[in-house]
């Protein structure tokens, strides 16, 4: 991006062009969602191999926050698929997150046996 661009899009408020694999906000947060979702994914699935316990609680806290913020990201976002929203990743995140605290109220409510 030259200087010229850099202060078209900063100083005089004109919109910047935005590459297809440049790494926007909404594509960053969409991946930190997605990831908080899928660590609450494989912290469940050993909370629901073991007794649950902490693990199950880290699991549902984790899915909790990672469909918190692909929710934000999905609501936050003002274009469709491929325009750098990050919407189809917060969609992810938002299906990821709840998968994992799923697994996570799964664990914490099972009774031992």
């Amino acid at each position: 991006m030259s200087v010229r661009q850099l202060l078209a899009a900063h100083v005089l408020g004109q919109p910047e062009v935005v590459s297809s694999y440049a790494m926007t906000g909404g594509r960053f947060w969409s991946l930190v969602g997605v990831a908080l979702g899928l660590v609450g994914v494989v912290v469940g699935g050993v909370a629901l191999s073991r007794r649950g316990g902490r693990k199950a609680i880290a699991a549902l806290v984790l899915g909790l926050a990672g469909a918190v913020v692909g929710g934000l990201v999905v609501a936050a976002a003002e274009g469709g698929p491929g325009t750098g929203a990050g919407i189809v990743g917060g969609f992810v995140a938002l299906v990821v997150g709840l998968i994992g605290a799923g697994l996570g109220w799964l664990a914490r409510s099972r009774r031992p046996v």
